[in-house]
């Protein structure tokens, strides 16, 4: 601009001398001035880049990133992931954009793209032996393809689709769909089975490891215990027994004598698979079971599991909290405080260490003994969606709505 010598910085010796201008009084003018700033190009999207030491925090934890590799082929939120069982060294993941993708772990590179949906792929799972893999998306098309060959070897459509999940030892896989039916399919013959129910949707279900039941919640409230073979209901758990609203989650132990559910109305149920009873309630209220309340607002449940080394099971909450209870007792042992409501948890196979995902984009471990968190895994830009953990639990693989699945290493002091 002119006027360089009113706007001059004058050094003598070690003093500076500052002159400061009134607009009012130069020959320019503000409106001048303003004629000068209009010529000046302004890159709007500038303040995005060049902000470089004025970061707040959020944008500071945002550019952490502890993953070892970032697999960005989804152009869409990723919804879904698991490993295959046999050698944990493939991800399936499913997201928004209709589409499936098995990818290596260690490179990212891609094995076989699932192609063809209809929705959003919202389930992705390896069949036991890893030789098969599954996607269903949210309009119910199903797709099951082999992963050797990179060929889809059998298809169906059910109505719009909660859950799927292959059998623990059979290229058997069922499906729960919004019509209430659990379905039942051997792959690639299709003989197919269906487990007919009240007409509310099946939200969740869990072949129990014995390979011969199964458990599904349901919209209602109720929980049924299914024999596979017979194709009928062994239990029924409905009513003051059964959840005041719908099923969000199900575990079963290891030997299958134990099912846990979690329900939008806050509660943890625990049922005797060989009887059919409630054994057991946990709740957040006081750290010891309550009876429910009727207008009170409810905490939901979004996953729940059991410690396979210890009597402990784990709740985690949509208000942000993971609960430890103590398995005999019901008794809240800890209570672990996430920034945003966790979406899923998982036990470490031969440890008491849990793992959780959040809404606040953190992947958590937290030990059960002491209700400490062990370590804080960051990098995703959103929410995660889905979550696995390796048998060694060295390895979790994240899936977000960032449209990324990360690959993080899982380090602990014993390590």
């Amino acid at each position: 601009m002119e006027n360089t010598e009113q706007n001059s910085l004058e050094l003598h010796g070690d003093e500076e001398i500052i002159e400061v201008i009134d607009l009012n009084e130069t020959e320019d003018g503000p409106d001048n001035l303003a004629d000068d700033l209009e010529d000046i190009d302004f890159d709007e999207d500038a303040g995005a880049d060049n902000d470089e030491g004025w970061e707040t925090e959020d944008e500071m934890e945002l550019e952490r990133d502890d993953s070892e590799l970032t697999f960005s082929k989804h152009t869409g939120s990723v919804f879904c992931v698991s490993l295959d069982p046999a050698t944990n060294n493939l991800a399936v993941t499913g997201g928004e954009d209709d589409k499936a993708y098995v990818w290596r772990v260690s490179d990212g590179e891609v094995v076989l793209e699932c192609t063809g949906h209809k929705d959003s792929v919202t389930c992705a799972v390896f069949s036991h032996d890893s030789s098969l893999v599954a996607s269903g998306d949210m309009s119910g098309l199903i797709k099951v393809w082999k992963v050797e060959s990179k060929e889809e070897i059998w298809s169906f459509e059910v109505g719009d689709l909660e859950w799927l999940e292959w059998h623990p030892c059979a290229p058997v896989l069922l499906a729960g769909t919004d019509d209430g039916n659990m379905w039942m399919w051997k792959v690639p013959s299709g003989d197919c089975k269906t487990f007919q129910s009240s007409a509310c949707q099946s939200t969740c279900g869990k072949v129990l490891l014995d390979g011969k039941r199964a458990a599904v919640g349901y919209e209602d409230g109720s929980v049924r215990l299914w024999d596979l073979k017979q194709g009928n209901s062994i239990h029924v758990i409905k009513g003051q027994d059964g959840h005041q609203g719908a099923l969000t989650c199900l575990a079963c132990n290891k030997d299958s004598s134990l099912v846990l559910t979690g329900s939008v109305d806050g509660r943890a149920k625990l049922i005797n698979t060989a009887t059919g009873k409630v054994v057991g309630v946990f709740s957040l209220e006081g750290g010891k079971a309550k009876g429910s309340r009727d207008g009170e607002e409810s905490n939901s449940v979004e996953s729940v599991g059991f410690c396979n080394v210890l009597p402990l099971v784990a709740v985690a909450y949509l208000d942000g909290t993971l609960a430890i209870y103590d398995l005999s007792t019901q008794v809240l042992r800890h209570s672990c405080r996430h920034e945003a409501g966790v979406v899923h948890l998982q036990w470490e196979e031969s440890s008491s260490l849990v793992s959780t995902c959040s809404l606040d984009g953190a992947l958590r471990q937290w030990d059960a003994r002491s209700g400490n968190m062990v370590s804080e895994y960051r990098g995703h830009a959103a929410e995660i969606l889905d979550f696995t953990v390796n048998r060694e639990g060295t390895v979790a693989v994240t899936a977000s709505g960032d449209n990324q699945a990360k690959v993080f290493c899982l380090q602990r002091p014993d390590r």
